[in-house]
């Protein structure tokens, strides 16, 4: 998805074709006319992925343009920046130093950092695998009350760990149910830390995310806030939003601008966060050092991605312009949408983002990452037709399950 919504945005405003390579292929990239993709088994990881960009160098270091590496999930954005400086000498990379990465990657780390720079977040304890092994367990003790929240602090790591029930993270009712998640998490092969966390109460409408591109120089160039509607119910999914309105913050476009600057961050930032009625503020989960997997909201709400990176690195027309604080005009609104209308519409909570999506879906104001005018096949159409139809059973089948008991990574 994240792929698709890239190459489209280059696409729309520059024309061609996007070179993608990948170990796998997935509905969105395929049957589709932007995208030239080139599988290699084993390239989510090292050694395969830098013998493999080594070979794929050489397609282009005597390229007539300058060529851009971007990738779109969290593994591939961390080798990118682990191999930044032998990558440098042929594409644009447009990331961080591998230190910072990996400090802010890790979840752990990452809330030590946002304490030091002013960046609210839960209520938080550090679960240690030598404390699940520890006989006496008293590690694993919870200083909070029920419902908590349980996600892994190594997202990267976490890809790899398999086990029935699995989920990007849990909310958890009963000390039973912790102890039964914490041994299925370690005994299948998990090593990193465990975040536990304070359980901010409210549904998927209390959720925000926020896209933001930041300059060579480390300017914030542009920030974009969504209000997702629904989050996928699938347990291997959660997390994954699936409708968002474009929100507009200047309280939380300052936050993390500060934030954003003060670390001296270069390239995409994506942040979630889910606000508070407790204290009356927002709290940060995590941040995603690449475009979300439903950024395409941000481009199709006039923000293209592609832009801010060409004009960055390429043209050089970036740095004297102001920061962009998206979304003010309600007048220029979309509503990005992963799921067809009617499951929207028969799931969303009552309240008033709902409503105002339901206008915007009244005056055609609306949009999707996969189904593009310029990229039409009978093919393509079938099968993103099936893949949204799919969203149907999913929500008949875990939608009740899963509602009010899964926590936003």
């Amino acid at each position: 998805m994240n792929v698709y919504g890239m190459a489209r945005a280059f696409h729309e405003v520059y024309g061609g074709v996007v070179d993608a390579y990948a170990s796998a292929q997935l509905a969105p990239t395929r049957y589709t006319k932007i995208i030239n993709l080139t599988i290699y088994p084993g390239f989510a990881e090292d050694p395969v992925f830098i013998e493999k960009m080594r070979e794929i160098a050489k397609k282009y270091e005597k390229h007539d343009e300058p060529v851009i590496l971007i990738g779109c999930g969290d593994g591939y954005a961390e080798l990118i920046s682990k191999h930044k400086e032998e990558l440098s000498k042929t594409f644009i990379c447009p990331y961080v130093d591998y230190d910072l990465l990996k400090s802010l990657n890790n979840k752990e780390s990452f809330y030590k950092i946002a304490d030091e720079h002013g960046l609210p977040h839960p209520l938080t304890k550090i679960i240690t695998r030598a404390a699940y092994e520890d006989e006496d367990k008293s590690g694993l003790e919870i200083p909070f009350d029920f419902p908590v929240a349980l996600k892994p602090a190594n997202s990267v790591e976490w890809l790899d760990i398999h086990f029935e029930g699995r989920k990007k993270a849990f909310t958890i009712h009963s000390n039973e149910e912790y102890m039964d998640i914490v041994s299925k998490i370690y005994d299948n092969g998990y090593k990193s830390d465990l975040i536990l966390q304070d359980f901010i109460p409210g549904d998927d409408s209390n959720m925000r995310v926020l896209n933001a591109y930041v300059d060579q120089q480390h300017h914030v160039k542009m920030m974009c806030l969504g209000h997702p509607i629904l989050e996928d119910p699938t347990p291997q999914s959660i997390g994954n939003y699936v409708a968002i309105v474009p929100d507009f913050n200047q309280d939380v476009y300052d936050m993390v601008q500060k934030f954003l600057e003060d670390i001296e961050f270069t390239g995409f930032a994506n942040f979630d966060m889910k606000y508070d009625s407790r204290d009356k503020t927002f709290k940060f989960f995590e941040i995603n050092l690449r475009q979300g997997r439903s950024s395409f909201f941000v481009t199709l709400n006039g923000y293209n991605l592609a832009k801010y990176v060409v004009e960055d690195y390429i043209e050089g027309s970036l740095e004297n312009e102001p920061t962009v604080y998206a979304n003010k005009n309600r007048a220029q609104h979309k509503l990005w949408l992963g799921i067809p209308v009617k499951v929207l519409k028969k799931y969303a909570s009552d309240n008033e983002t709902s409503r105002y999506a339901e206008e915007l879906i009244k005056q055609d104001r609306i949009g999707t990452t996969v189904f593009y005018d310029k990229d039409k096949s009978f093919k393509r159409w079938l099968l993103m037709s099936y893949m949204f139809h799919n969203y149907v059973k999913r929500f008949n089948q875990y939608f009740q399950a899963n509602k009010g008991r899964d926590f936003k990574k």
